[in-house]
């Protein structure tokens, strides 16, 4: 423990314990580790795992972004992926210049490091600013993510049987995967799958 850490200890989100933002007790409480139509998410969003999130995403708490990760990983390093790019979804810029970064690239980055796959972080462009998914309905929600997502012209060579994994911090409505996932399906990618923290 260095001297920040004893003046200030860290504790965790959702039961307070010292030592650490996610404690071993509550995350396991939010295991999930399950397939939903080519998505694997690792956690259930709620508890720790949700307030997490939300620190990193809201109140800019990039401490955190590494006790999640650590989360993820050891969850992941089971799974047999064999020559996999992962791919964030992107921000629309005028959203990212305001936050400051994009969570799903800070995070997707260090789990490809740690995972040691490729990383591609502009693979896919984000043409417009959306509102958020939850809420819409039927044909609101596709009009509202139509055109959204487009390929990013400078990987016109990337190998279109390599692996691809879409990486989002978030599984909600599933809507803004499955239009990335259609988008790079449409370019010619043959293996598209999809990795998120939560659902």
């Amino acid at each position: 423990m260095n001297l920040l850490d004893f003046i200030f200890p860290k504790k965790c989100l959702e039961c307070g314990k010292n030592g650490k933002y996610i404690c071993l007790d509550c995350v396991s409480q939010v295991l999930d580790g399950t397939f939903d139509e080519n998505n694997f998410a690792v956690f259930k969003y709620r508890g720790v795992i949700r307030k997490a999130i939300i620190s990193l995403k809201y109140k800019f708490a990039y401490d955190i972004a590494d006790e999640l990760i650590e989360e993820t990983v050891k969850r992941i390093k089971s799974k047999k992926y064999h020559g996999v790019t992962l791919v964030p979804i992107p921000l629309f810029w005028r959203r990212e210049n305001f936050r400051g970064f994009n969570q799903s690239e800070i995070l997707g980055k260090k789990i490809a490091q740690k995972m040691n796959w490729k990383f591609i972080p502009d693979l896919l462009i984000r043409n417009k600013n959306t509102k958020p998914q939850v809420g819409l309905r039927g044909l609101t929600r596709h009009s509202n993510l139509s055109g959204v997502f487009s390929v990013n012209p400078i990987y016109n060579l990337l190998p279109i049987t390599c692996n691809l994994i879409l990486f989002d911090d978030v599984y909600t409505t599933g809507s803004t995967i499955k239009e990335a996932r259609k988008v790079l399906e449409k370019a010619g990618f043959n293996n598209v799958y999809s990795l998120t923290i939560a659902r």
